[in-house]
């Protein structure tokens, strides 16, 4: 009779499912856990703090297309993880998070680390299950795991006390479930693509927008044939770029504002009605425009604006349905005056960013830091962008063109994820590049954990637009308590722990100082770039900080 612990199980049963990375804080009940994680071959990558382990989480399931995990000791340490499992929530990524807890035996006692963390979790993912017996841990990491892929994905919770970590039960007794996730793929009514097609063919201005559901459903094939069978031009959301790479003929981001007016036919590809999309509402888009909504989810069409056809399902197999439907009714090659018109718009705008892409002043401006860092992306180069104006001058500058490539604050807008989500990606992602460009207030939330990246040999190069505040500031104005940062030698945080730091104070010396950078993350070594750029440079796109409103994407 083989006896073994409920950690021994857990660990099990999550190799099992083929989890191969645990992001985790050491310590409490989880202890266990994670020596028999690391005895099973998985990357054990450890952080500074558990909103660390969340993000990271997050970022790794975006990049490979499974949850991500994280494992938390008890108590205030599993409570810190759930900034990072609101934002998975908010936008729709599957981590599976594990929390150690008191013992059961224990509760109600005032124990160490004692607290209700079923409570705090459950409004911040999916499902969240408390493990009781042992032996049934495989069944509800199964059950968690189809939980968190299944239609709109989103995080998970299995909450582990620490007298079920330990304890000893017959290993013959415990079931470990063999079969793998295979993700449903549902097809829409044949006669509402019909209709689809037929709204789209009629229009004079017809316009595609993507979102993150394509790159989740592996759609990027099926959608580029769409648009090269259509001849349809399309926008993404910001981190559903790279679906199509961005010097497709058909591809003009720097037009996206006239094309979201004046659109008169529009096909929404699992994305959702939101704010990123100004809900697809009236002034940003044309009061009589028609359209059309593919989505995982039947309740996001009617959401918010009202939707000529619904088609609900599968993004890769309906795109199918629509390109099979829409073969020989478009004429795709034709460069139509729609075209033309998105063409013209997205050079101007282009020809007006080249004048700071080539800015030659000091302090530095943002666009000519984003200049430099577009020179040394690779094509599938991971790009991480977080910040505030630094969000919008990377939307403007730096291009995708790898589906699943570009991770931002998200539909939550949290700041604060550059540090994480560039830890996740290295780690998904080892032989890819993974560059980080952030603001300096964003990087101030969890910064620290460049020491994880240092310890975990992960070669991440961190470029910092760093012009000392919180946002940009309006010329002459007074920056309000609080928002005034100073231009902190943040690149000295990276030194401190063992990592490469440069700061930058002109403009002829990013491109030199980034090549030093990248040559350290070639062994393994992170880098921060901090580039010390101009105060009052704000982004076109504005929230607000000075009473105004703007657009955030």
């Amino acid at each position: 009779m083989a006896m073994v612990t409920g950690a021994y199980v857990t660990a099990k049963a999550l190799h099992n499912m083929g989890v191969d990375t645990i992001f985790y804080i050491i310590g409490g009940p989880v202890t266990p856990i994670l020596e028999e994680c690391k005895k099973l071959g998985m990357k054990m990558v450890d952080v500074r703090h558990e909103q660390c382990a969340s993000n990271a989480a997050h970022a790794y399931s975006r990049l490979r297309g499974k949850p991500g995990v994280c494992i938390t000791p008890s108590g205030p340490a599993t409570a810190n993880a759930l900034p990072g499992l609101a934002n998975a929530l908010a936008d729709a990524s599957p981590v599976i998070a594990i929390g150690g807890s008191t013992a059961l035996n224990q509760r109600g006692t005032g124990a160490f680390q004692e607290m209700d963390q079923m409570a705090v979790m459950t409004p911040a993912v999916k499902q969240s299950v408390q493990a009781i017996l042992p032996e049934r841990v495989p069944q509800q990491l199964a059950q968690l795991y189809r939980r968190a892929m299944e239609g709109v994905k989103g995080p998970v919770y299995l909450d582990m006390p620490a007298d079920v970590i330990s304890a000893q039960m017959d290993e013959t007794k415990v079931g470990y479930p063999t079969a793998n996730y295979v993700e449903p793929r549902s097809s829409a009514n044949p006669e509402s693509v019909k209709q689809a097609i037929e709204i789209l063919r009629q229009a004079k201005r017809p316009l595609v927008v993507s979102g993150s559901g394509v790159i989740w459903s592996q759609a990027s094939k099926e959608l580029h044939e769409f648009v090269d069978v259509t001849g349809i031009p399309f926008m993404t959301t910001p981190q559903g770029r790279g679906v199509i790479p961005e010097d497709h003929r058909l591809s003009f981001p720097a037009s996206r504002s006239t094309a979201f007016k004046e659109a008169d036919a529009v096909l929404i590809v699992g994305t959702r009605s939101n704010f990123i999309l100004s809900y697809f509402r009236p002034p940003r888009w044309a009061a009589d425009a028609k359209f059309i909504m593919v989505n995982i989810d039947g309740d996001e069409v009617n959401h918010n604006r009202r939707m000529e056809v619904g088609l609900i399902g599968d993004a890769r197999e309906i795109l199918k349905q629509l390109s099979a439907e829409a073969k020989g009714k478009f004429d795709p090659k034709k460069e139509t005056e729609w075209v033309k018109t998105l063409a013209a718009k997205h050079a101007a705008n282009e020809e007006k960013n080249e004048i700071k892409w080539n800015s030659t002043q000091t302090p530095i401006h943002p666009m000519r830091m984003m200049a430099e860092v577009r020179k040394i992306l690779k094509r599938d180069g991971v790009l991480v962008v977080d910040g505030h104006d630094t969000l919008n001058f990377g939307r403007q500058s730096l291009p995708t063109h790898t589906p699943g490539h570009r991770l931002n604050s998200g539909t939550h807008g949290t700041m604060g994820i550059s540090v994480p989500f560039g830890i996740g990606a290295k780690a998904a992602m080892p032989n890819n590049q993974v560059v980080v460009v952030c603001g300096d207030g964003s990087f101030g939330w969890l910064g620290t954990n460049i020491d994880s990246a240092v310890r975990n040999k992960l070669g991440i190069l961190f470029v910092v637009n760093n012009n000392g505040g919180m946002t940009a500031s309006p010329e002459g104005s007074k920056r309000i308590e609080g928002h005034n940062l100073g231009h902190s030698n943040l690149h000295m945080v990276c030194q401190a722990y063992g990592g490469y730091g440069e700061r930058v104070e002109k403009p002829e010396e990013i491109a030199a100082a980034l090549q030093r950078g990248l040559k350290a993350t070639a062994e393994g070594i992170p880098a921060v770039i901090n580039v010390i750029t101009d105060s009052h440079a704000r982004s076109s796109t504005y929230l607000g900080f000075f009473g105004e409103a703007g657009e955030y994407s």
